[in-house]
């Protein structure tokens, strides 16, 4: 017969366990564990009661609103004298009056908010914890074995997006946050309100034991299409009932404003801000998780994974298919049980809503070895993500197929370096290798490699100088090669227009006959949004025979640098001042200037502000903005700075703070 025990008071030790379990950024008066580690918590037994390991005691762990042992999100067991890898368990250690009680968890128990109770015919609750995925655990499904990894992939606050086109990949600094103040609540406020718990909460808590599937409710949720998720797309030049996409610069405010809200989902967001929020929500769960950028990204609308492009004498494009500049989306990190031995590892998923998979719109997780083998049949959405970084270009002005404009230096921020790490590799073999062609023809690819006929006999190249930045007038060049026997007569037209990130096209903003094309602020300026992107494209028409030559480029107007010096001692609790200045590379000038920064235990979970008001032409603007950091360790601060005519400036500091 199991003896009553009574309990004066509890302590669960949160600052010592939540330090075992890296979870003490998040908070040290929270009991915070990962899954198949031991937690150890002290109960002070009232006079004339005791316990010891061996005596009849049993104890309840549960989750959710319907717990049951058979959907694992109940567990019963007693205590033993050993604690076990591979099942709940239990043991003690008495003293006096007081209990050092051990539990650990299943390995692959499901992650939640959990109550511990002790079992006497009605429960005694002994408190609450959260459960987490355990990268740091042999038996967890997202064991990650590099000290350094886990450093990179779960534990940092802050990261490096990649954005532009492969000759001028330019850098994002953003924030992720993932264990500032209440955001591991709202990470399991979205698991609550997905479809899958309100249709059927029982088994939703229950299946959140894989990781495959958490990451799968994520890529649904984090876009709001069909759901209650977080943000809103948005591709237009229209933001004004919501917030710009690139005003963003941490995950923290889109969260904080989306359940502040009542979950109405946060307008707006592009690729980069769906992907950078989903890398919060994984690793604020525990699920390593990186974000990742891929240039020439296809989007294979009618699934034959060839990109049909139209195109009329310019450059409009009249096919559905489109190719964006660059694409982001996030890898996590697990096995897969579901598939064949060798699939475990980076799997892909893609946040920005775009596809329907099995009717919801969500994209992976995707094995990254899957997509790079061509294994279309393998869960989830391979030939999507295929696609993504494969599918061949068909364009109908010449014919014959090629890659090379999809899926180009495929890039994430490299572990404990703000370096840029290549990770195309992982998602193809080399271009024209007969690997490559082998996976090619697997996914039952008929086009010719082969173009008919030699090289043509005209050549045109667009040759552009290097210092091409805003606020100047530059020059752009077409290269005319003619290597026939014969004198040709032909007509060039070269043009620039203004292209957005997803490729889509603007206004055209300069347009010529000769061979040098003359791009001007004052024309310019009235056609570029704030991802400064001009897409040249130059035609070279045989006036006799009416067959015509393309070339096309995109430049990216360089923005200009912001100063950036930290004043103060980096200590906790100290102010720090950062002094910023930046000079107005424009003939005109800058009007509502805002400079702003914010940093993960920098600047108290949210940013700060600090405008300085109208900049004239070529002048400096100067501020001095005060932040007081909050924890020791490596940081980052984020500076950026916004304007009426110039947006998306931004840069970065590391420092150490001391105790």
């Amino acid at each position: 017969l199991a003896q009553m025990v009574e309990i004066e008071r509890i302590d669960l030790v949160c600052e010592v366990n939540n330090t075992d379990h890296h979870t003490l950024q998040n908070s040290v008066d929270r009991l915070i564990v990962r899954r198949g580690q031991p937690f150890t918590i002290t109960l002070h037994l009232r006079p004339g009661t005791h316990f010891q390991n061996g005596d009849n005691i049993n104890f309840i762990a549960q989750t959710g609103p319907i717990p049951s042992v058979e959907a694992q999100t109940k567990a019963k067991f007693s205590l033993s004298r050993f604690i076990s890898r591979s099942s709940w368990s239990a043991t003690a250690e008495t003293s006096d009056s007081t209990v050092s009680l051990t539990v650990c968890s299943h390995p692959n128990a499901p992650i939640g908010v959990y109550k511990l109770m002790l079992d006497q015919g009605e429960g005694i609750g002994l408190g609450e914890f959260v459960l987490l995925f355990n990268p740091w655990c042999k038996q967890d499904s997202v064991y990650l074995a590099s000290e350094a990894e886990r450093e990179e992939y779960v534990l940092s606050q802050d990261g490096l997006i990649y954005r532009g086109i492969p000759k001028h990949i330019t850098v994002l600094p953003w924030t992720f946050g993932q264990f500032e103040p209440g955001i591991l609540d709202i990470c399991l406020q979205i698991l609550d309100e997905s479809p899958n718990y309100i249709s059927d909460a029982a088994l939703d808590c229950s299946e959140r034991r894989n990781p495959v599937y958490v990451t799968r409710v994520l890529g649904a949720m984090i876009n709001s299409l069909g759901d209650k998720g977080v943000l809103v797309g948005n591709w237009s030049d229209d933001h004004e009932d919501g917030v710009k996409p690139t005003v963003w610069k941490d995950s923290c405010s889109i969260l904080q404003q989306w359940s502040n809200d009542g979950c109405r989902a946060v307008r707006y967001g592009q690729c980069w801000v769906f992907a950078a929020v989903a890398c919060t929500v994984s690793r604020a769960l525990g699920i390593p998780c990186r974000v990742v950028t891929n240039y020439g990204s296809a989007r294979d609308s009618n699934g034959d994974l060839v990109m049909e492009r139209f195109y009329n004498e310019f450059d409009e494009n009249i096919a559905n298919d489109s190719i964006w500049n660059f694409h982001v989306w996030v890898e996590n990190w697990m096995t897969r049980p579901d598939l064949a031995l060798g699939y475990e590892g980076w799997q892909a998923s893609d946040p920005t809503p775009q596809h329907r998979s099995e009717g919801v719109l969500c994209c992976g997780p995707a094995p990254v070895r899957a997509i790079k083998e061509g294994e279309l049949t393998f869960k989830y959405d391979v030939p999507f993500m295929y696609a993504e970084v494969n599918a061949d270009v068909v364009e109908l002005v010449k014919m014959g197929g090629s890659t090379t404009e999809v899926g180009k230096s495929n890039s994430t921020k490299a572990v404990g370096r703000d370096e840029r790490e290549d990770i195309t590799h992982n998602y193809k073999y080399p271009e024209g290798s007969q690997e490559e062609r082998r996976v090619y023809e697997k996914v039952n690819h008929h086009n010719k490699l082969a173009q008919a006929g030699e090289e043509p006999g005209f050549h045109i190249k667009i040759k552009v100088t290097p210092d091409m930045q805003i606020g100047s007038d530059f020059d752009v060049y077409a290269e005319l090669k003619n290597n026939t026997m014969v004198t040709k007569s032909c007509r060039v037209m070269f043009y620039g227009q203004a292209v957005s990130y997803n490729g889509k096209l603007g206004e055209t903003c300069g347009l010529g006959g000769k061979v040098t094309l003359r791009l001007e602020y004052a024309e310019y300026s009235k056609a570029i949004n704030q991802d400064r992107m001009i897409k040249l494209v130059a035609l070279l028409i045989d006036a006799e025979t009416r067959d015509f030559y393309r070339a096309k480029k995109t430049i990216i107007l360089d923005g200009p640098e912001i100063i950036v010096n930290i004043l103060g001692v980096p200590k906790v609790g100290q102010n720090l001042v950062a002094d910023l200045a930046l000079q107005n590379p424009l003939p005109e000038p800058l009007e509502n200037c805002v400079f702003t920064i914010h940093g993960a235990n920098l600047t108290d979970g949210k940013p700060i502000t600090h405008e300085v008001g109208t900049v004239g032409p070529k002048e400096f603007v100067t501020a001095k903005v005060q932040f007081t950091p909050k924890l020791p360790g490596q940081r980052k601060i984020l500076i950026d700075f916004a304007s009426d005519k110039l947006h998306n400036v931004e840069t970065y500091e590391n420092l150490v703070i001391y105790e």
